[in-house]
């Protein structure tokens, strides 16, 4: 093997190291569970406030009250 080849696959033997451990830094900064994140708490409570909402507003549509008993329903709902 001449000394440009000797130089040559070396050169290609860093930049191939240098890439990969790169790749390998990156990789250990993307957080492994996005669901861990700050907001995930707030993020749960909102949801489940939703949830709540939909339940409430699934039984006052399907109920078969009196308009009274609607209006009623609503104005309980703006309370809140």
């Amino acid at each position: 093997m001449n000394p440009f080849s000797m130089v040559v696959c070396i050169v290609l033997i860093v930049m191939v190291a240098r890439v990969l451990t790169a790749r390998y830094r990156a990789m250990e900064n993307i957080p492994q569970n996005p669901v861990d994140s700050i907001d995930a708490p707030r993020l749960r409570d909102e949801v489940q406030q939703m949830k709540e909402r939909i339940q409430v507003l699934e039984r006052v549509i399907t109920d078969n009250h009196k308009s009274v008993d609607l209006d009623r329903e609503i104005e309980r709902l703006r309370d809140r």
